[in-house]
């Protein structure tokens, strides 16, 4: 920075009141000035909720801060959830709030102490004229950033709207918990999220589906028939007393991201740069922690263009995982009605841990009661983590709720498994999964996806597969073993996965087919020869043959590939499947060859063995499957007798945009689960008991599949409950390996 630096400020909400003070108090001779359009006490908000970890970052920057802020609080432990006329309440919390006013009150005074100029009721210049004149220009200007408008072709803005309306309102008594409330209407559900953020006022959120907003008349509503209509949907909560408002109108959320979050001199800061659902807590705190993190970065980096480097890279992961929390409770809150006729208590559970931060085990340390009538409710036995609870498919019993996911190992030779995959599937069942899954195993040499997957279309393979099962039933009986079948489809004939993921083979390659001549990444991948229905009646024959000698090598379960873009996959996405013959065109099409492949094979699987189905839920691609979609191909497969649906997402087109995260593809199970009334093997980025436990306590899932967890520690299910005090039928230690049950003693500290 230059000797006599100057920071310019635009907005003067929390997030820019803490930065232009942070910044002014750090370095008292920069000359920091701060633009608001509207008035000091203008506010269209109410109380505002800040966690321990914020008002820790807080304390350290700026005691003064800190202090004022702790004389306001009002402090509260205690969630409540209310359906169905029943109230259950959870502890342990730790919340703190404020109104937003009195906020702001504190964030002028400190502003006016430390000399930064505050100008009200005036529009700030536009940012690149303020960076001619200034050394950093800071857009804190709210969700409607004109700066960000201005300079999106450098900062790539995504912006997404939600499906619900929600509007801000205030009552003047304090609830003595936070509040969530379903109100069942002869409109749809409704919701209704309260805090106390003073010791006589509470912040009311009132949020429904677009849908139902329009069907209860609230789109024309007034700020008064508003409150009237909210006063009367909720009024058990608010006890008949009235509710205020403060310009407050109906709107629907909008998720920000930006691809970059600064600009030369400019950065963006708080709503300006990203934005997280209400539902996980206060875009306040979001702000507040950037106005620190940036604070920060310019006292480390003196250079203005490697501080905001600095500040983005510290800030973006924290932003991220919010905002993926954030996503998840969004659309939990979206989906209510999916969820509404669950039990009162895993309703609650499910709610609570909607956002996958608050977990089974945190909240069983916050709240154990809780916890133990949830799982009473849910016929858990006392002592016994959900995950060790059995589960029946058809005639097949698992002793727990782990599944070994399929992992193509590429390892096989001419399609024959050999040692390393005994080792490599015995290992695992010996480390106390309810259920083992074999890779992919594909029906021909030509479905293959490269030269080292296995096979099930000649004698040696099923002898091979045979050596397998058998040691698997014989060394760690109780353990089940299935085959997932599959055929590769446009995207066979490529390397192996550590020589390059999806590349054609330098040489040697087979001809692929598919259900329509598309190439997988045109000119890489080769084009696909389109099915004729006569070569679609041998594959299927391929199916069958394969699953009469996975029946005879012993499996206990089989699994259909309909996902992944692999050839039964593409024939279910419309991105992939352009045919126009009767097995394309509409869902009801795409799903005509899947289907008959299913029911073949269904018709030679022995009836007592249960049989799946992965399929993927969304392609992540505009104008592919969707998830209504994916619940229409689940009640398509449960009716043609499909014993559990196998959900993972993607894969389907090169040009795919997941939302990767932890547990990211769980929604789509827990969706399936409720829609489409099946049982769901959830899949995808599930990686400690603890998640496990949360899924199927809360209901979102009956099995969770598990892989790279499972490559890390093959003993992963033992160990889960080694580390949870659990000694139970559902994980039973091999008696080679029962001296292992405890973790050995380390070197005292």
């Amino acid at each position: 920075m230059t000797a006599a630096p100057r920071v310019a400020v635009i907005g003067g909400g929390p997030g820019g009141l803490y930065a232009a003070a942070l910044l002014k108090r750090l370095a008292p001779e920069r000359e920091v000035t701060l633009w608001e359009r509207n008035a000091p006490d203008d506010t269209f908000g109410f109380g505002v909720v800040l966690s321990d970890e914020t008002l820790g970052g807080i304390e350290s920057a700026d005691a003064e801060v800190h202090a004022a802020l702790c004389r306001e609080f009002v402090r509260w432990d205690d969630i409540d959830v209310v359906h169905r006329g029943t109230t259950l309440r959870s502890g342990g919390h730790g919340f703190a709030a404020l109104g937003r006013r009195r906020l702001l009150g504190i964030l002028h005074e400190r502003c006016h102490g430390l000399g930064v100029r505050l100008r009200f009721r005036t529009e700030a210049p536009p940012a690149a004229e303020l960076a001619r004149t200034h050394d950093l220009v800071v857009a804190a200007d709210g969700v409607h950033s004109r700066t960000r408008e201005a300079h999106a072709d450098h900062f790539r803005p995504v912006l997404t709207t939600h499906r619900c309306r929600y509007v801000w309102l205030s009552a003047d008594f304090a609830l003595d918990a936070f509040r969530f409330e379903i109100a069942e209407t002869e409109h749809g559900i409704m919701q209704l999220h309260g805090y106390p953020y003073r010791q006589d006022a509470s912040t009311i959120v009132v949020e429904m589906r677009e849908e139902v907003w329009r069907r209860a008349g609230l789109n024309r509503c007034d700020e008064e028939g508003t409150l009237a209509a909210c006063g009367k949907y909720f009024a058990d909560a608010l006890g008949g007393r009235p509710l205020r408002s403060n310009r407050s109108a109906w709107t629907a959320f909008r998720t920000v991201v930006n691809e970059r979050w600064h600009h030369g001199r400019t950065v963006l800061l708080g709503d300006a740069a990203h934005t997280a659902h209400f539902s996980i807590g206060s875009g306040t705190k979001l702000a507040v922690e950037d106005a620190l993190a940036l604070a920060r970065a310019l006292q480390r980096h003196p250079d203005v263009p490697a501080a905001l480097a600095a500040y983005e890279d510290e800030r973006r992961p924290a932003v991220a995982s919010t905002q993926r929390a954030a996503r998840a409770s969004l659309e939990w809150f979206e989906d209510l009605a999916v969820h509404a006729d669950q039990p009162p208590r895993r309703f609650a559970f499910n709610l609570l841990t909607r956002s996958r931060r608050v977990t089974h085990g945190n909240l069983r340390l916050r709240d154990p009661g809780f916890v133990a009538s949830v799982e009473d409710e849910a016929g858990v036995p006392p002592g016994t983590p959900p995950m060790f609870t059995p589960f029946r498919l058809r005639g097949l019993t698992l002793r727990n709720r782990v599944v070994v996911s399929p992992m193509d190992m590429y390892s096989a030779v001419d399609g024959t498994p050999g040692d390393f995959h005994l080792v490599h599937l015995g290992g695992r069942a010996l480390g106390g999964a309810g259920l083992v899954m074999a890779e992919m195993v594909c029906v021909s040499e030509r479905g293959r996806i490269t030269p080292g997957c296995s096979g099930m279309y000649a004698p040696e393979h099923e002898r091979a597969w045979s050596r397998v099962t058998r040691f698997v039933h014989e060394q760690a009986p109780g353990t089940a073993i299935g085959l997932q079948l599959g055929h590769a489809g446009r995207k066979g004939s490529t390397r192996r996965m550590w020589e390059g993921i999806d590349e054609p083979l330098p040489d040697g390659n087979w001809p692929v087919v598919a259900p329509s001549a598309l190439p997988y990444r045109p000119g890489v991948n080769q084009t696909p020869r389109a099915l004729t229905t006569t070569e679609m009646a041998a594959i299927r024959e391929e199916f069958v043959r394969s699953a009469e000698a996975a029946a005879r090598a012993g499996f206990d379960l089989l699994e259909l590939h309909c996902a992944h873009g692999y050839l039964l996959s593409g024939f279910l996405s419309p991105l992939t499947n352009h045919r126009d013959d009767a097995y394309g065109g509409g869902l009801e099409g795409r799903l005509r060859y899947p289907l008959e492949v299913f029911d073949a094979v269904r018709a030679v699987w022995p009836a007592d063995r249960p049989m799946t189905v992965r399929v993927s839920a969304t392609d992540w691609a505009e104008g592919g499957t969707t998830a209504e979609d994916a619940v229409a191909v689940a009640r398509a497969f449960a009716a043609h007798g499909a014993d559990a649906l196998d959900v993972s997402t993607g894969q389907v087109v090169a040009d795919e945009r997941p939302a990767f995260g932890r547990s990211y593809q769980t929604p789509f199970a827990d969706r399936i689960r409720h829609e489409a009334g099946v049982p769901v093997i959830a899949v995808g980025a599930i990686s400690s008991w603890d998640d496990v436990n949360s899924l199927i306590l809360a209901g979102r899932a009956d099995l969770c599949a598990l892989g790279r967890p499972h490559l890390y520690d093959p003993h992963w299910t033992l160990h889960a409950a080694a580390e949870q005090g659990y000694a139970g039928p559902g994980a039973p230690w091999p008696a080679p390996y029962r001296a292992g049950s405890r973790r050995p003693p380390t070197g005292k500290g």
